[in-house]
């Protein structure tokens, strides 16, 4: 109804998107209840087209009038907006037609905040259970739903529905100054899918306590070993690299690798939006566009950017299904599900033969450069001695430069879908470490 009143109203070309969410959380900290958070909101966003020229508006009324003012809105401005010469709907042909792919995004299990409650609780008491835990920042349990719908001006009207079950601890061990705090969490579609609770709570509380005592390191260059729950963070930097709107800026530091060989042979990433209850699963993007399986890498091969309408067009390429937007703005791209292969070493095989190195198990800041490419980032985990993990390290930092490091990756072969990135654990030679 939107799009039409835009289009009667002298818009060219329009979309509307649709979204709603409704959750409901409940955390606990030592034993009492701390907090009950419910939350329900709907909004809308409306791009129009003028010849080059491009708005969007979003509203949370969605009364008739209110809608009405919102395309008067977004029509004054798109005719006062600059000439973009690459904004544009998707192209026509390429949008999905027919029955869209059954994702099983949606659990009809009804959960009430008692069930949360106890879930909760349950986390928080198992990590508060392990030896050497002496407090807690709490223990938490979510559900949430979500709903969104696009429809276009030239022909695309879709939609779905999807849930999300959530479960968390947090506590420290030891005293005083010494103390050192971690955490644990899952997330899942369906909660028959979700981790125990008390599972979780006993890994956050084992993780707290493995971590007490860290030693200095001496400062040198050696190889490094991503934990699976870390390991995500580097192909995040990747797919940064690949989106299509950094590939127009010249922003990103493989601007000029398209097809190179970035990793080794043995190295394939891929981005499944089809896959069955995934994280970040869903049957079309946000330009309407179908998703579909696609190999980032390839064999260690660069295969292609991610593009929106707008950057493929700019580009002289086609969009490839990657577009994301929210109600507030022109589509940008993101990956969704992705993760790297797995290699045919255990975790136990790429250790052999450190004499020193580091397994990293927690990243600390932002100190990545996305036009060069250059890595320093803080780190905590475990000193890695004659192929065993030994004592707990922090306040430590690890640099190098992308390139370097995805030539030197090496995948082991204990893949499991936790995360919206998943990656197996990994190993890197020849990184920089300082230690604190």
């Amino acid at each position: 109804m939107l799009v039409e009143q835009a289009s009667a109203a002298g818009a060219d070309a329009a979309d509307a998107l649709y979204v709603c969410n409704a959750s409901t959380g409940v955390s606990v900290r030592l034993g009492e209840m701390e907090d009950v958070e419910q939350s329900e909101g709907e909004e809308i966003g409306l791009r129009i087209f003028v010849g080059n020229r491009t708005a969007t508006v979003s509203a949370s009324d969605l009364a008739s009038d209110s809608l009405a003012a919102l395309v008067d809105r977004c029509l004054a401005m798109a005719r006062e907006a600059p000439e973009d010469p690459y904004a544009t709907l998707a192209p026509e042909d390429r949008l999905m037609r027919g029955k869209m792919p059954a994702l099983d995004l949606v659990d009809d299990s009804e959960v009430d905040p008692a069930e949360l409650k106890e879930r909760a609780m349950t986390a928080e008491d198992a990590a508060r259970s392990v030896p050497g835990i002496t407090n807690s920042e709490g223990g938490g349990a979510s559900m949430g739903r979500s709903q969104m719908a696009l429809a276009t001006s030239h022909g695309f009207v879709g939609g779905y529905a999807a849930t999300i079950h959530g479960t968390w601890a947090s506590v420290l061990a030891g005293e005083g100054g010494a103390m050192q705090r971690d955490h644990a969490s899952h997330s899942a579609r369906h909660l028959k899918d979700m981790e125990d609770a008390e599972h979780i709570g006993r890994r956050a509380g084992h993780r707290a306590v493995a971590r007490l005592g860290p030693q200095k390191v001496s400062s040198g260059v050696m190889p490094v070993i991503f934990d699976p729950r870390v390991g995500g963070s580097l192909i995040g930097h990747l797919i940064g690299a690949l989106a299509g709107p950094a590939i127009t800026r010249r922003s990103s530091f493989l601007l000029d690798d398209l097809g190179a060989q970035l990793f080794d042979s043995g190295v394939t990433i891929i981005d499944d939006p089809l896959r069955k209850a995934g994280l970040r699963s869903r049957p079309f993007d946000g330009e309407g566009l179908p998703t579909r399986r696609t190999a980032l890498i390839d064999q260690g091969v660069l295969t292609g950017w991610l593009l929106d309408s707008a950057s493929a067009r700019q580009l002289g390429m086609e969009p490839t299904g990657h577009a994301s937007r929210g109600t507030g703005g022109s589509p940008g791209v993101a990956a969704t599900n992705v993760h790297i292969e797995p290699g045919s070493a255990t975790p136990g095989d790429l250790m052999k033969g450190i004499e020193r190195g580091i397994y990293v198990t927690e990243l600390i800041g932002m100190g990545v450069n996305p036009v060069t490419g250059d890595y320093s980032r803080g780190a905590s985990g475990f000193l890695i001695e004659n192929g065993a993990v030994g004592p707990a390290v922090s306040e430590i930092t690890i640099a190098g430069s992308l390139k370097d490091m995805f030539v030197a990756m090496v995948p082991a072969n204990d893949l499991a879908f936790r995360y919206a990135i998943n990656t197996p654990t990994l190993r890197i030679d020849g990184m920089t470490v300082a230690g604190g």
